[in-house]
């Protein structure tokens, strides 16, 4: 399983530029991805049509383009095989064969979810009715294409949680964007059972007591709703979800204590049988991962998996008092928040009253509040702290930054694509432009147009048919 963090140049949609608000940040905490020969070059070397691959990609406003990039990545990848096995090009027959069997094989996450940005993580760029048009048209294509095996969305409560968010505030508003997002694909004609198998979601595990249950209570609603309200069958009632473990609770201080909280949430995700899971690395409280720190998260998950027996067992902590007092609970809470998104218009209507943010935001600062209060105990930072006259072993952390060397060769290869497309990228953006305005579908044509134009170029020409995205005030 491979997961890909993109650099905040390309997160907001734009191409590597020495503008000095751009070129400090290319390749910093993420790859920088601008074209479709750097995606072919991040992916040299996996076949994403096997079975054993499955890719997931955090990006959220530039989503559909990454996500066409993607799709031809693995495209040529099958043509590159054709040619050695058979000697020659494929044919228009072949062709169409191959793009059949990549459609269908290929696995992974795309995140993809322009809600939770409005609410929190701020990468929004086009207008929030033209990114769900998008997100609309994607869907639309993996019902026509029969992509089956690739989500079209990870409705994301991560972020919402690391905006500040408690547990009950996470997983209310991300429940209720998914079904802002399933009443939007049913609104375009699209069959609940076409498209629901598609959509995935993404929480965050702290280490509140309502953790232990915030999986079966989202898919016991989950369930509840698609079954009673919308008709759907068994497999569309069934959420899959991914827990990442939570990278607000990492501090710089005691940094070593960092992976025994990380080890607890992980089996708090365990035990509530999330359907995968990322064990978050001890020094990302200060930069990105080393091998030998992401080594050691990955060796939480595989002791937790392989030597903990009670681990092995099908929820092992079903039917004590405390849980399903806990499932009860927080399900009524959850309803509740429903209720006050209803009285407010619904996700979107609440949106335009920044009621999300508003709330994630008191939520922060009371949890921030208690922490310096003591009121919150956090060991080796709040309470239990070391004797004075013994300070903390100064520690080597390898910081990973990119260099100057490496920010100029992106800027280099952007060029060199622009150049070697430059007789064909202006008729394909007017092409995109115009599908867009007379309402096909944009993830199709997206397809054709990545291969002669940079991610910049194609935010840049949707801009000016979809609009860029201004919050409401």
């Amino acid at each position: 399983r491979l997961s890909t963090a993109f650099d905040s140049v390309t997160l907001y949609g734009e191409d590597p530029d020495i503008r000095p608000d751009i070129y400090g940040k290319v390749g910093e905490s993420g790859v920088s991805i601008c074209c479709l020969d750097d995606m072919k070059k991040l992916y040299e070397g996996f076949d994403l049509c096997a079975p054993s691959t499955s890719v997931s990609m955090t990006i959220n406003g530039p989503a559909p383009i990454i996500l066409a990039m993607y799709f031809n990545t693995a495209i040529d990848q099958q043509i590159e095989k054709f040619r050695a096995e058979k000697g020659t090009d494929p044919g228009p027959q072949e062709k169409a064969q191959i793009y059949g069997h990549v459609f269908q094989n290929l696995r992974g996450t795309v995140q993809a979810d322009i809600l939770k940005e409005d609410q929190a993580q701020n990468t929004c760029i086009f207008g929030i009715d033209f990114a769900l048009r998008m997100m609309g048209d994607i869907q639309q294509f993996f019902i026509e294409e029969q992509v089956r095996n690739y989500y079209s969305v990870s409705i994301s409560g991560y972020h919402i949680a690391e905006a500040g968010a408690n547990p009950i505030t996470q997983l209310a508003f991300t429940l209720s964007n998914g079904f802002t997002y399933v009443e939007y694909y049913l609104s375009r004609g699209m069959s609940i059972d076409d498209f629901a198998r598609n959509l995935s979601f993404f929480f965050s595990n702290g280490l509140d007591a309502e953790y232990s249950v915030l999986g079966r209570v989202a898919r016991r609603i989950w369930a509840v709703a698609m079954r009673d309200l919308y008709g759907a069958n068994e497999r569309s009632q069934k959420l899959k979800y991914h827990i990442q473990t939570s990278g607000r609770s990492l501090h710089s201080m005691e940094i070593d204590f960092n992976d025994i909280r990380t080890t607890l949430q992980a089996l708090m995700a365990y035990y509530d049988r999330c359907n995968s899971l990322h064990t978050n690395s001890y020094d990302e409280a200060i930069t990105t991962p080393t091998e030998d720190s992401v080594r050691r998260a990955m060796a939480i998950q595989l002791i937790v998996a392989e030597e903990m027996g009670l681990a092995r067992n099908d929820n092992p902590i079903q039917g004590a008092f405390i849980i399903d007092e806990l499932t009860d609970l927080v399900e009524e809470a959850v309803l509740e928040e429903f209720l006050r998104l209803h009285d407010r218009g619904g996700v979107l209507g609440a949106m335009e009253r920044q009621y999300q943010r508003s709330k994630i935001q008191e939520e922060s600062l009371l949890y921030e509040h208690r922490k310096h209060s003591g009121e919150i105990p956090i060991v080796g930072i709040n309470t239990f702290l070391r004797p004075e006259g013994n300070p903390e072993e100064t520690q080597e952390i390898e910081l990973r930054r990119s260099t100057p060397e490496e920010k100029n060769q992106r800027l280099v290869d952007l060029q060199q694509f622009q150049q070697s497309n430059e007789s064909d990228s202006a008729t394909a953006l007017v092409q995109l432009q115009q599908v867009a305005l007379a309402g096909g579908n944009t993830f199709r044509e997206l397809i054709d147009t990545v291969r002669v134009a940079s991610l910049g170029q194609i935010t840049r020409s949707l801009y000016e048919v979809g609009g860029r995205y201004r919050r409401s005030m």
